[in-house]
């Protein structure tokens, strides 16, 4: 056993391994933490992870760097290990949803000298990388986003009215669109444009449950299938999505942008048809822009 080289090892797990000092700078990021967050260990190290890289976010999308509340720093305060679901700001501009597991680092006298955090992809992730592969089978992909199409989106929304008829199964609908997209277009240019779309859409689809569908309606409007849920619980998941695309900062040209999207939320009614409940949640959707935007509308009723 004297021979093990246990860096090796560590360099080489398929987990993200990432030690952090008492200031929360980065002092050794492995292959796994490559993969995971799409940044190098030349980029991160000697870095803080709130210096515009990980950007812990909690599960209801808050940012939790600014105020100390992200794993490493709830562990070296509490001295106890700290295991939640968080989600990282991917190098690309999305969040990656992952199980975090972070316990202290002390010295020979028992000192706190730093954290260890070890964080994978959790099933909700692998669940999206698969879906992604069913539906390239199908035809039903939008090959810009990774997402399904309209015409998945339909399907879903057929199924699962009929559903809500035969056996009164409730779901939601949320409708969204990115905030002054035009305007990101004409000043950065159509590639930058596109950047944005898989960003909001890769940080949506890590930012419901697995059975949840979401899907690229056409432009930059998006819809989410939220099932068994009734309307504070749709609200919940919606102001969820708002708040994770609005702590994922796109950097395009030298400028950080920070994303922001309108949503309309509403239930599944008995006598909906797709067009009359995609209106209805259209309809709502524009009243978020007209207060302000960057802001969720629920309603339930025509």
């Amino acid at each position: 056993m004297e021979n093990i080289n246990y860096k090796e090892i560590a360099d080489n797990s398929r987990n993200g391994i990432c030690v952090l000092d008492l200031e929360r700078t980065i002092v050794y990021w492995n292959h796994g933490a490559e993969r995971i967050s799409g940044y190098t260990a030349a980029e991160v190290l000697g870095r803080r992870c709130n210096d515009n890289l990980l950007v812990h976010v909690d599960s209801e999308g808050r940012a939790m760097c600014g105020d100390g509340s992200c794993p490493a720093a709830r562990a070296m305060r509490a001295d106890e290990p700290c295991e939640m679901e968080v989600y990282l700001l991917h190098r690309e501009g999305h969040r990656v949803p992952v199980l975090s597991r972070t316990k202290t680092v002390k010295d020979a006298n028992g000192v706190i000298t730093g954290a260890v955090e070890i964080f994978n992809e959790n099933s909700r992730e692998l669940a999206a990388l698969e879906r992604v592969k069913e539906l390239e089978k199908l035809s039903l992909l939008d090959e810009l986003t990774g997402l399904g199409n309209r015409r998945h989106a339909e399907m879903h929304l057929q199924a699962r009215l009929d559903q809500l008829s035969r056996y009164s199964w409730p779901f939601g609908l949320l409708y969204f669109d990115i905030d002054f997209f035009k305007h990101i277009n004409d000043t950065y240019g159509h590639d930058a444009g596109d950047w944005m779309l898989r960003v909001v859409a890769q940080t949506a689809q890590a930012g419901v449950r697995s059975f949840d569908v979401v899907s690229r309606w056409g432009g930059d409007e998006f819809t989410a299938i939220v099932e068994n849920t009734d309307g504070p619980a749709l609200l919940a998941v919606a102001e969820k999505l708002r708040r994770l695309v609005e702590n994922s900062p796109v950097v395009l040209g030298g400028d950080t942008l920070v994303t922001t999207i309108c949503v309309g939320a509403t239930l599944g009614l008995p006598h909906d048809s797709i067009e009359s409940l995609v209106k209805r949640a259209d309809e709502l959707m524009y009243q978020s822009k007209e207060h302000g935007r960057n802001k969720v509308t629920l309603g339930y009723t025509d």
